[in-house]
């Protein structure tokens, strides 16, 4: 028995060196090399991080590079996400609700701002004063935004459906060109676009309602969370540097905003009018304002009757990452 134990114990010895061995790779093959984080005009504290380079800092010390890639609008955002092509990806909350509902496992971890940043406009000479005479019109609309929902949810609101209007599907900025050349009666908009219309071509906001304007959350994937907290917690804390300094430097926000954005000072001031930075703890408030927006669409018929909108908002808002860095 001795002879036979003895000749088992190198064996032992090389499975258990396999063992750590397969440990090692496996977390070699885990580790971030570099982390994806998206900037998009309508996130102006995105615009002071990546100017700043305080992420980069952060993360230098770990050997992890950062990559921006821009989003032009929520649902770039979010497909980018699902996509993993993004670790984290700026969106409007009703917007997540709705990439969630349709499978893409998204988690908002952050509130970057409280907008205003959508409204319906109309050009400089149109007759539209109202809600209702859209009807018969042609509306140009970035599918899976803020906009869109909000253009849906109003349209409800007011007694009319998709069916009532023609909805042209493009993405924000091609939306703006569009109202300006006359292809289309009304815009859903997005600042800073929607800022440029109204101060450069003289568009108007004809219906603004700032309470079903859902809040710009900062997203990641739920493996992303799950295997990187750490790296989650150094984003967060890069982002409150951010903001921090977006709140007490106003004219220097505005100047990274009209810079980056290739904006005038009073395009981007009146962006800045709209936008609410006071906020960044993601929790109950914002859980009920998406689950609202949610609940409206699926009064609309956007969302399937069989949904369970409470559960899923309550699933995509995690508030944990914000609470433990002690976040406001």
């Amino acid at each position: 028995m001795s002879a036979l134990h003895s000749w088992f114990r190198p064996l032992r010895a090389i499975a258990a060196a396999a063992v750590l061995f397969g440990s090692a790779a496996a977390v070699a093959a885990d580790k971030v090399d570099e982390v994806k984080i998206d900037f998009a005009y309508y996130s102006p504290v995105s615009l002071v991080l990546k100017e700043k380079g305080w992420l980069e800092e952060e993360l230098k010390k770990d050997g992890i590079k950062v990559r921006w890639v821009q989003s032009l609008g929520s649902n770039k955002a979010l497909e980018y996400l699902n996509a993993k092509s993004l670790d984290f990806g700026s969106s409007a909350g009703a917007a997540a609700l709705l990439a969630r509902i349709n499978g893409n496992p998204v988690k908002s971890v952050y509130v970057y701002s409280r907008p205003e940043w959508t409204a319906l406009v109309a050009g400089k000479d149109s007759a539209i004063a109202k809600v209702a005479d859209l009807k018969g019109k042609r509306i140009a609309a970035t599918r899976g935004t803020d906009p869109h929902i909000f253009l849906i949810r109003t349209l409800a609101e007011n007694g009319l459906t998709e069916k009532d209007v023609k909805i042209v599907l493009l993405q924000h900025q091609d939306g703006r060109l569009a109202l300006a050349k006359g292809d289309v009666d009304a815009w859903a908009g997005l600042d800073p676009l929607m800022a440029q219309a109204e101060l450069d071509d003289g568009a108007r906001l004809f219906y603004r309602n700032a309470e079903i304007n859902t809040w710009g959350v900062l997203n990641t994937r739920e493996d992303f969370a799950a295997d990187h907290p750490e790296l989650v917690a150094k984003v967060l804390q890069a982002y409150e540097k951010a903001r921090a300094f977006a709140v007490a430097n106003p004219a220097e926000l505005k100047r990274i905003i009209a810079e980056q954005a290739k904006l005038s000072d009073a395009v981007a001031a009146r962006q800045l009018e709209r936008t609410d930075l006071s906020t960044a703890a993601i929790g109950d408030r914002q859980r009920k304002t998406i689950e609202g927006a949610g609940l409206a669409l699926q009064q609309a018929g956007v969302i399937a009757a069989d949904v369970n909108v409470a559960a899923a908002a309550a699933a995509l808002v995690d508030p944990s990452f914000a609470a433990k860095l002690g976040i406001k």
